[in-house]
């Protein structure tokens, strides 16, 4: 088997990241106007907007430090500062002492100790402008796809979704896997009616068992709230694109899967243990399946889409790929590659597999996506109780 490989940074921790970011990372929704401050001074960081991290009990809480965490340790990270309020649930202190167990650089700043949000600020910037210095000393090194943990997505789905985009996906899961990569499916309510299929696949009788578990436990959530899946399964979107069911589009997001074996299931944003094909516990929603995925460790995203989306990661490539061709023209900024070829008839299967695994090494390598040259930093947690 041809060798294939990407440049990139080695981490203390021995990953390989494919960015080299220094992340402001807030850890309540308090500080995070605060953070992009940060980055709007100080070239080379950045951060993310979101609602969380005060007045979250249980496995919420849990759930929600794990992913603040996952995005800490990402190995795309160079160095991280963190930034809370000081009096929230998820306290700083504890979110930093977690990420710097990767040895990277860690710093934390709080508003409330550092008088107030204009000092904040301002030592946070200090802070990250020497961690974007030293970050860019760093020099990229060659490194096998075997390191690579590959995210797969799909979007805004089409009729086209499972018959070019989504099957060339798993044409370049199985290329990883067989080269000793991770590949991780996500969207558990997007594979309802087709987890028999990834069950067939199993190594093992537990994660078959597993398999199906899942299922029943994303479908009782429904049911606990009184509502049917399928009134925002397949979406109005989806609907316009030509599915029809649940079922039809589960088949669909299943081919990103490819046709290796499922070595194990793995919780939201929760980093995989196993080498090959792993699936993540997430819902569909489209930025909330990409942060546990990302969290999880995945360096690089494929994601795909028939209704286009300009979707990205303030921490991950993500490459964006059209199931046909008519919104690729449309949406030309915001799509990375055109799969709607296959059902056009211009290119096999194989042959457009073989070209998103070719940009897949370049974009490792360096190459921006469009939703970075746009600065697509989107970010979401999957909320799993309320708030109190």
């Amino acid at each position: 088997m041809k060798t294939a490989q990407f440049w990139g940074y080695r981490r203390p921790d021995g990953r390989v990241g494919v960015r080299n970011h220094v992340l402001i990372l807030p850890t309540i929704v308090c500080a995070t106007q605060a953070a992009k401050q940060v980055t709007e001074l100080v070239h080379g960081t950045v951060s993310f907007i979101h609602q969380h991290g005060c007045a979250q009990v249980g496995a919420d809480y849990e759930q929600t430090f794990r992913t603040y965490v996952g995005m800490g340790t990402n190995p795309n990270v160079y160095g991280v500062v963190v930034m809370g309020l000081g009096c929230e649930t998820h306290q700083g202190r504890s979110v930093a002492q977690e990420i710097a167990k990767s040895g990277k650089p860690v710093e934390l700043v709080s508003i409330q100790n550092h008088g107030g949000t204009l000092g904040a600020i301002a030592e946070a910037a200090r802070i990250a402008a020497q961690m974007v210095q030293d970050a860019s000393a760093l020099v990229r090194e060659p490194f096998d796809v075997s390191e690579l943990i590959v995210g797969t997505e799909c979007g805004g789905s089409d009729a086209c979704s499972g018959l070019s985009a989504n099957p060339a996906v798993g044409y370049v899961s199985d290329m990883i896997v067989d080269r000793g990569g991770t590949a991780i499916l996500a969207e558990t309510t997007e594979l309802i009616g087709a987890e028999h299929l990834l069950a067939n696949r199993a190594v093992d009788d537990r994660v078959a068992k597993k398999v199906y578990e899942v299922i029943e436990a994303m479908e009782k959530r429904a049911i606990a709230m009184g509502v049917d899946i399928r009134t925002g399964n397949p979406s109005p979107g989806n609907r316009k694109g030509g599915l029809t069911t649940l079922e039809e589009k589960s088949l669909g997001a299943a081919a990103k899967a490819g046709t290796r074996p499922l070595q194990e299931l793995i919780h939201y944003a929760e980093r995989p243990t196993k080498k090959g094909l792993v699936w993540m516990d997430t819902p569909g929603h489209d930025i909330e399946q990409l942060t546990g995925m990302v969290a999880g460790g995945a360096q690089i995203v494929l994601f795909t889409s028939g209704r286009g989306t300009p979707t990205g990661s303030p921490i991950a490539p993500v490459i964006k790929i059209a199931t046909n061709t008519s919104m690729f023209e449309r949406m030309r900024e915001n799509m990375d590659i055109n799969a709607g070829t296959i059902i056009e008839g211009k290119e096999s299967l194989e042959s457009v597999g073989r070209r998103i695994f070719d940009e897949l090494l370049l974009t490792a390598s360096g190459k921006l996506t469009k939703s970075e040259i746009l600065k697509q930093h989107d970010f979401g947690i999957w909320r799993i109780g309320p708030t109190f």
